[in-house]
């Protein structure tokens, strides 16, 4: 049972403990001693306050013994130690919790647990599939195709199942080689997240003149997404090249605005009733006369 008195001779190993703590840390970093603790029967902990930058709060640590019966104090262990107010790293926490949406860079893999329940299998993964499944017929036409296959009278569903493969092999020539597809958790938590980024309660979606449903750059998803989500292709958009909510809306809306046609500018009007002023020319004896306006040019007087 750990005692809560510390030893008499090992609580006044004072200087063997701080000596301790000079050897490992560097000069100048051991501190006032604190308190002693009591870890044991003739074992103490001589803690002493850390003067290292960056160790706010941590103290050193040395723990000293005797043996029963002995006078002779010895040294234990040292270690920097975090006190009651240390500054200290935040909780760890797995990568897995820690990654965000863009952390990812070339060359990054991300594994995915076998129990994601985002995902669900995308095929039984048996040997045999069920009697008269898309897979079984699938897998009964394809042995009737080999010139050495064994065909049996009555419906392909009871064809013998192929030795040289098995559901998966058919399952990729069918369109289903994917392992894995989203199960309705995954599905609905990628519909909570493109409705919160790109949804209707979005400011831009309350400014917008409409929505994306109406809106001739939605390109629609497949699949039972297609009834609530598309992507945009407007490259002027916020949204270009996002999935975004059929109730969602921006200003770059397709029917948004009519722009008006520049206006065209109007024919020049030339005034054939302006007279033009009459400047002087000189005359041949020296003197000068007035110069013919241009109807006297033209010969009207």
């Amino acid at each position: 049972m750990r005692s809560r008195i510390p030893d008499r001779l090992c609580a006044e190993a004072v200087d063997l403990a701080r000596a301790a703590a000079e050897e490992t840390a560097l000069p100048g970093m051991v501190g006032e001693h604190i308190e002693a603790v009591a870890d044991g029967d003739r074992v103490v902990t001589h803690l002493f306050a850390c003067n290292e930058p960056g160790y706010r709060g941590w103290r050193w640590g040395v723990t000293v013994a005797r043996a029963s019966r002995a006078k002779v104090v010895t040294l234990d262990e040292t270690v920097l130690l975090p006190g009651p107010d240390a500054l200290l790293a935040p909780e760890w926490v797995p990568w897995s919790e820690r990654l965000r949406p863009g952390d990812m860079g070339p060359g990054d893999l991300l594994p995915t647990e076998a129990d994601d329940l985002r995902l669900e299998p995308g095929f039984t993964g048996e040997d045999a599939p069920p009697p008269n499944s898309p897979v079984a017929e699938g897998m009964a036409a394809d042995v009737a195709d080999s010139e050495e296959a064994d065909v049996l009278p009555g419906s392909p569903a009871v064809q013998p199942a192929p030795a040289r493969g098995g559901i998966a092999d058919v399952a990729g020539e069918l369109g289903m080689a994917r392992a894995r597809v989203l199960s309705r958790y995954g599905l609905h938590a990628a519909a909570d997240r493109w409705e919160e980024a790109f949804g209707a309660k979005t400011p831009m979606a309350q400014a917008a003149p409409a929505t994306c449903m109406t809106c001739g750059f939605l390109t629609p998803l497949t699949g039972s997404l297609r009834q609530a989500f598309g992507v945009c292709a407007n490259e002027f958009a916020p949204a270009d090249g996002r999935v975004v909510s059929l109730s969602y809306g921006c200003g770059a809306h397709s029917e948004a605005a009519v722009m008006p046609k520049p206006p065209r500018p109007a024919p020049p009007v030339v005034d054939e009733t302006v007279v033009e002023p009459l400047a002087l020319r000189p005359e041949r004896d020296g003197g000068s006369v007035e110069e013919a306006g241009p109807a006297e040019e033209l010969g009207h007087s």
